[in-house]
């Protein structure tokens, strides 16, 4: 069977090619792929899709491929902390899709699972549902793509719309520890969408800081087993970013 564990995160995104799509794993910079996104940058690859809870922000992150014009489309719940990302989308140079947060786990989560669409009441009533949010602008600030309106249900007394799914031809994610076939282990936040993410990619490829021998992680303490993850490449320890730091006086 072929190794899983790839040299380098540059060779282990070597076959991402343009237009590729991409679930990416984090919350705000806290367990960002970081390393991956920097073998992505490397490479110049342009036209990507992505799928994240956020883009990171001006210097940081997904904020990395954003300001250097790699990417084409973002799915996120939650864009408030980078300049770049706002004047792009203002300016019709890319285009958005806001999900609520809770939506846009399910979806992956989902993705992951073969589920294909499923019922939720996060954003009845409100231009979720109905359309119209502004998904691209043109130049000169009106709307050239705005959100379809989707199809709601009832079920007892509550009204429901209907959410699809999400799949990417690949999923970057980053743990703490990883084996070599790929079973994962998560610190602390970076749990939140890092294990979604990687049940959605049809290829998953994970950053770890500290790469053990099969048999070494306790099943009992795996939070992905290796099932989801095609690729593992080890980091060491990484910068790890705050993106607002507030001190006392």
């Amino acid at each position: 069977m072929r190794s899983k564990v790839f040299d380098s995160p540059a060779a282990a995104v070597a076959d991402i090619v343009d237009g590729s799509s991409l679930a990416v794993g984090g919350f705000g910079l806290c367990g960002i792929p970081s390393e991956l996104i920097g073998g992505l940058a490397m490479s110049g690859v342009t036209r990507l899709e992505v799928f994240s809870n956020n883009c990171g922000v001006d210097d940081c992150g997904l904020g990395v491929l954003l300001s250097a014009g790699q990417i084409r489309r973002v799915t996120a719940s939650y864009v408030g902390e980078n300049k770049e990302f706002a004047r792009q989308y203002l300016s019709g140079e890319l285009e958005v899709e806001l999900t609520p947060q809770g939506t846009l786990a399910e979806r992956l989560r989902a993705g992951g699972a073969g589920i294909p669409a499923f019922y939720t009441p996060a954003g009845i009533g409100t231009m979720v549902s109905e359309g119209g949010l502004p998904w691209r602008y043109n130049a000169d600030g009106s709307v050239a793509v705005a959100s379809p309106p989707k199809e709601t249900r009832e079920f007892g007394d509550r009204s429901y719309v209907l959410e699809e799914s999400i799949t990417a031809d690949f999923a970057l994610v980053h743990a703490e520890v990883g084996d070599a076939e790929g079973n994962l282990v998560f610190a602390k936040t970076a749990m939140n969408f890092n294990p979604l993410v990687a049940m959605a990619g049809r290829v998953t490829i994970a950053q770890v800081e500290k790469l053990v021998e099969p048999g070494e992680l306790d099943p009992a303490q795996v939070h992905l087993p290796g099932v989801f993850v095609q690729r593992v490449v080890r980091v060491g320890a990484v910068d790890k970013r705050i993106e607002k730091r507030t001190v006392s006086a």
